[in-house]
């Protein structure tokens, strides 16, 4: 039996049975499909990208983080960084060893005391792996000679010396290091090659570089340039500090970083210590009393 009511067309069983949503969701299609098509046409706004490397993954600073060359800008007084360079320089000139073992062995050769004054012993040792034109007793023999020549640290009357060979006991030990293990003991701030005092070790580190081919300040005489080390780094174990050329073409302070240079202005320039550029420039010295005979 059929009601009373007119029959319903397409549209409105529709909306019947699926109500608004049957028009709803055409349009929302259409809608959707506009914006698709806008963004593809549209870029999108760009954000900042972390700078990371595409090989580690790992994030890296945008800006460099390495340290910086430890040179400061010039001195007024005089000098620049290239000219101070020059004569920090390690020079051309014959092998030496650049990386040893880091252990030292003693060169056998106790002796009997010389000079007067306050007794300091000492060992004279060769880092094991270091290769040396004269061998190890070559080296031992310059250190001992350099140290009993009576313009050494026995002139003043106040120092005496004799050479045993037990470091345990003695109150320097006089090493011959290779050039990078020297580095690694006594840093390398100041980016040419040196020696030092270690004195927490009591130990005189002398570098294999600058033992072989000296320094250019010195002008090719290396045998000069080890008296003049020894007595330098010993000078530290006794005591003494750093100190710049006194007056203009006399001989330097033995205590002056002569493998460095000879002149004040440039010594600054590098940022050794004690030193001021004034303009005072002095010739080379191995010897802490040059005029004692």
């Amino acid at each position: 039996m059929r009601s009373g009511r007119p029959p319903r067309g397409r549209p409105a069983r529709t909306m019947s049975t699926y109500g608004w949503w049957a028009y709803a969701v055409p349009v929302l299609v259409v809608l959707t499909g506009l914006a698709v098509l806008d963004s593809a046409r549209t870029p999108p706004p760009e954000s900042p990208a972390p700078e990371t490397s595409v090989q580690s993954g790992q994030q890296r600073a945008s800006k460099p983080t390495g340290p910086l060359i430890p040179i400061p800008d010039p001195n007024p007084g005089g000098g620049d960084v290239a000219a101070a360079k020059a004569p920090a320089e390690l020079p051309d000139g014959g092998p030496f060893t650049e990386m040893g073992n880091g252990t030292w062995t003693v060169v056998p050769g106790a002796g009997p005391q010389f000079g007067t004054g306050r007794l300091l012993t000492y060992t004279v040792e060769v880092e094991d792996g270091v290769e040396l034109a004269g061998g190890a007793q070559g080296f031992a023999a310059m250190v001992d000679a350099t140290l009993q020549d009576p313009r050494s640290w026995i002139g003043s009357g106040e120092h005496a010396f004799q050479r045993i060979d037990d470091p345990r006991a003695a109150d320097l030990r006089i090493t011959l290091t290779s050039q990078l293990g020297q580095r690694g003991m006594c840093g390398f701030v100041i980016p040419y090659d040196a020696s030092c005092w270690k004195s927490e070790l009591n130990q005189v580190v002398l570098n294999t570089a600058r033992w072989a081919r000296g320094a250019v300040p010195f002008q090719g005489n290396v045998v000069q340039y080890q008296q003049y080390v020894v007595n330098h780094e010993v000078g530290h174990g006794l005591g003494f500090e750093h100190t710049g050329c006194e007056e203009t073409g006399r001989l330097a302070p033995v205590m002056m970083q002569q493998t460095w240079g000879l002149a004040n202005d440039y010594l600054a320039v590098l940022g050794t210590d004690r030193v001021t550029a004034d303009g005072k420039v002095c010739e080379p010295n191995a010897w802490p009393f040059p005029t004692v005979e």
